[in-house]
């Protein structure tokens, strides 16, 4: 018996002492809010307060320093995401995570991001300068001297934090931009389609915006086909490269006049549709300094306020997504792969060798390559099995021009200038800097000007150009080669229009007699078309309809799909109980709701019945989780027989019978997942938000201590936009995900700044076991918003100069 009261009294000591450590642990690890810290690197006092929702005001003497404070804040709640900003930038995933990321690694060398904004850095100085260098310093002084334990993810990982330096800001700035620019991808896309289809059906299935003809081309079927090229050219390099330009992602922002607000004010209203993730992309903050007082969304690695408001106006963006990338298919010298075929000969690569160190294992060295258009992008390890040509002797290379690489790029800044703009015409100025992202920015002034203006860096291709920059091109033929870049004064802007309000949803935002070439890819407009029709119903708008259009989940894009669901007949069981819930559907695609599960389901079927047998099993399984929403509607539309048929039988399908097939499947589908009570069926079950924790979302333990996750409704084409995810969720296998939304939501108000609000999809910490990590999961599911200019303080840190 007394060893059984030892070994108790054992356990018992060890739980305690278990704990314990915890309890310290996560003592030491939360960031010290309260008190009084002395700090190398200062020149003077910076005072910290944070209110209830851990939301920082930064007061220092100078800009520098409360920049340096911004950077120890963002260091004190999110160091982890910082380590991951920097690694990205970097191409330093595998010395993290191992074999996995070393494809990433290589891709991102290859596309030189980190070794740009070295060369970017170069020419930043003054007041630009000392803000990179101050919130550097200030990130590296928490980690060095103030950090009372790593984050959970570095202890798990055996990870030291590493050194932030200012070349680091930029290199994040430009993966910010790549997130948001995927011309590349369509590119790609269109010249593997071109060996399988004729350029008519490529425009079917890749149609052009509504009311437009085709963008004339060459016929690049023809080209591609006659040069050989293999379809698995730049495959490898899709596959590693980060996540960019997904299609029907996109952002809302208005701005409506005083003459048509209750205030008799401007209104201004932005969310952002980028990848949710735990923690969010943001971090609100609110920073004062002589001369510059701000407040809105900060970037942990970017110090500057991206969205928000100062004492004079407000902003918010979306993304124009202009063509700002070509690719090039550089021909090589079939007996030396380091040669390259130029308008004027033959030609050597620009070459340096990269060392990627791998956890666990020996590092990895390559050697990358660019031509005269920029960094090939297809060499990886084993790249040769995606090229033309024998294995070991590929024909082609594929390089990469893309303006957010070039040096100088002044982006950062026009986002200080932005900062601290006193009125439209001063914002509108320093817009004029931006190099990359393209964005359409609206802005307002206290003076009650409202205006938007298209601010980034647009290539200019000669009338020979016949490619238009839709598909790769000969590198070899100069007149594919870009002439220059569109005066910056030139892009889109509206300013002060009669009907008092300006919005943009990545809709073409020009007229089409504008003379210059933006893109032929812009979003179909069904949020704009929303947008358009709620500012239009009231002649005077306040926050709260404000909010309202921000939440609304009404699908202009469902309801014009609705009426050929309603057609699709099934033998199945369950048949008639979704078409009764089908036909009291007007396109709310609200969480507790069947009808937009039925939907979605019938779609995703026939995307898969309409094109898969066209496309091929290998080149559909690349393409099978993209969204062809808009192609699919002008193949029921126009009763397109081609699309409809089946290839692979021998029989002629009509388009009704593969729509009652697309319902039998879904049928089926649905039944096996939620149960054969349909007005049981809740779109929200299925359409979660899903915030995904880089990199524990991947292991089944960890994601639910670090994934956020939470029922939403809405679909891609809503206002408040939850773009429906069709690939299958890494560890449940679940469809219909949301994995890109709303971000972040604003709403300024110009005549009254303490009413502006703000809300974004988790919560101020990076640290699981904190309160804050995922405080504002649930307002945000609900549309609810905080205070963007804060309330009562909860702490005060005061930093002060050693």
């Amino acid at each position: 018996m007394k060893w059984m009261r030892r070994v108790l009294w054992a356990l018992v000591l060890l739980i305690v002492l278990v704990v314990a450590a915890s309890w310290w642990y996560v003592h030491q690890a939360l960031p010290k809010t309260d008190g009084v810290v002395r700090v190398q690197g200062l020149k003077a006092e910076v005072r910290i307060s944070r209110d209830a929702h851990g939301i920082p005001t930064i007061r220092g003497d100078s800009l520098a320093d409360v920049m340096w404070g911004l950077g120890f804040v963002h260091a004190q709640d999110r160091l982890w995401q910082l380590e991951m900003h920097r690694r990205v930038g970097a191409g330093q995933l595998a010395e993290a995570f191992g074999d996995s990321a070393v494809g990433t690694d290589v891709f991102l060398r290859s596309l030189g991001v980190r070794r740009a904004a070295e060369q970017q850095l170069e020419s930043v100085a003054g007041e630009a300068r000392g803000a990179l260098d101050a919130y550097a310093a200030g990130i590296n002084a928490y980690v060095a001297r103030h950090m009372g334990a790593r984050p959970p993810e570095f202890l798990a990982l055996g990870l030291q934090p590493g050194r932030w330096e200012p070349a680091d800001s930029l290199a994040w700035m430009t993966m910010m931009a790549w997130d948001l620019g995927g011309n590349w991808n369509n590119e790609l896309l269109r010249m593997r389609l071109a060996l399988k289809l004729p350029v008519e059906r490529i425009n079917e299935l890749l149609p052009p915006y509504p009311g437009e003809k085709p963008l004339p081309t060459m016929d690049y079927a023809a080209l591609y086909r006659g040069l050989r090229v293999d379809a698995g050219l730049g495959e490898r390099a899709q596959r590693d490269a980060p996540e960019s330009g997904i299609e029907g992602v996109g952002s809302n922002n208005w701005v409506v006049a005083g003459s048509h607000t209750e205030s008799g004010k401007p209104l201004l209203a932005n969310d952002p549709h980028l990848r949710l993730s735990a923690p969010a992309l943001w971090y609100f903050a609110r920073l004062e300094a002589p001369g510059y007082k701000v407040a809105g969304a900060t970037m942990p690695g970017l110090p500057a306020v991206v969205l928000g408001q100062n004492e004079h106006v407000a902003w918010g963006y979306t993304n124009t997504a202009p063509d700002v990338q070509d690719l090039y298919l550089e021909q090589l010298h079939p007996d030396d792969p380091m040669q390259y075929l130029t308008p004027e000969g033959w030609k050597r690569f620009e070459t340096r060798e990269e060392v990627i160190k791998v956890k666990g294992r020996v590092d990895t060295r390559v050697t990358v390559r660019a031509s005269r258009h920029g960094p090939v992008i297809s060499d990886a390890p084993g790249a040769a099995d995606g090229l033309t040509g024998p294995r070991g002797r590929p024909a082609y290379a594929l390089a990469m021009r893309w303006t957010a690489l070039d040096a100088p790029n002044t982006t950062f800044e026009a986002g200080l200038a932005m900062n601290k703009a006193r009125s439209v015409d001063e914002f509108v100025a320093a817009s004029a800097l931006h190099i990359a992202p393209m964005q359409n920015m609206v802005v307002a002034d206290t003076a009650g000007r409202i205006g938007m203006v298209a601010a980034g860096r647009v290539p200019v291709r000669g009338a020979e150009h016949d490619l238009r920059g839709l598909a790769p091109a000969p590198g070899w033929e100069a007149r594919y080669d870009w002439t220059g870049f569109l005066d910056p004064t030139l892009t889109p802007r509206e300013f002060d229009p009669p009907r008092g309000w300006i919005a943009t949803a990545n809709q073409r935002i020009h007229a089409a007699d504008y003379p210059h070439y933006l893109t032929s890819e812009w979003t179909v407009p069904y949020r704009q078309q929303r947008i358009e029709q709620l500012l239009q119903a009231a002649p005077r708008h306040g926050r709260a309809s404000m909010a309202a259009l921000q939440a609304d989940q009404v699908s202009l894009a469902a309801q014009r799909l609705l009426p050929w669901i309603r057609k699709a007949r099934s033998s199945h069981p369950l048949a008639a109980d979704a078409q009764q819930q089908l036909a009291g559907s007007r396109g709310n695609m609200a969480a507790d709701q069947a009808a937009p599960l039925i939907l979605w389901a019938w779609t995703r079927q026939l995307y898969q019945l309409l094109i898969a047998d066209e496309l091929g099993p290998e080149l559909w399984k690349r393409v099978d989780t993209r969204s062809f929403y808009d192609a699919v509607e002008g193949m029921l539309e126009g009763n397109n027989a081609w699309w409809c048929d089946n290839k692979t039988t021998a029989a002629a399908e009509t388009c009704q019978q593969i729509m009652d097939l697309a319902f039998d499947g879904a049928l089926r589908e649905l039944q096996a997942a939620y149960g054969a009570e349909v007005a049981a069926w809740r779109w929200g079950e299925a359409h979660q938000a899903r915030s995904e924790h880089r990199p524990f979302s991947k292991v089944k333990p960890l994601a639910q201590l670090f994934e956020l996750r939470v029922p939403v409704g809405g679909d891609t084409h809503t206002v408040n936009a939850s773009r429906v995810s069709l690939k299958p969720d890494e560890l449940s296998g679940a469809l219909y995900l949301n994995e890109h939304g709303p971000s972040l939501r604003a709403i300024y108000d110009l005549g009254t700044p303490a009413a502006s609000r703000v809300m974004h999809s988790s919560g101020q910490s990076g640290l699981p076991f904190s309160r804050l990590y995922r405080g504002f999961m649930w307002p945000w599911a609900k549309g609810e918003y905080v205070p963007l200019w804060g309330g009562e303080s909860e702490s005060e840190l005061v930093l002060q100069p050693q």
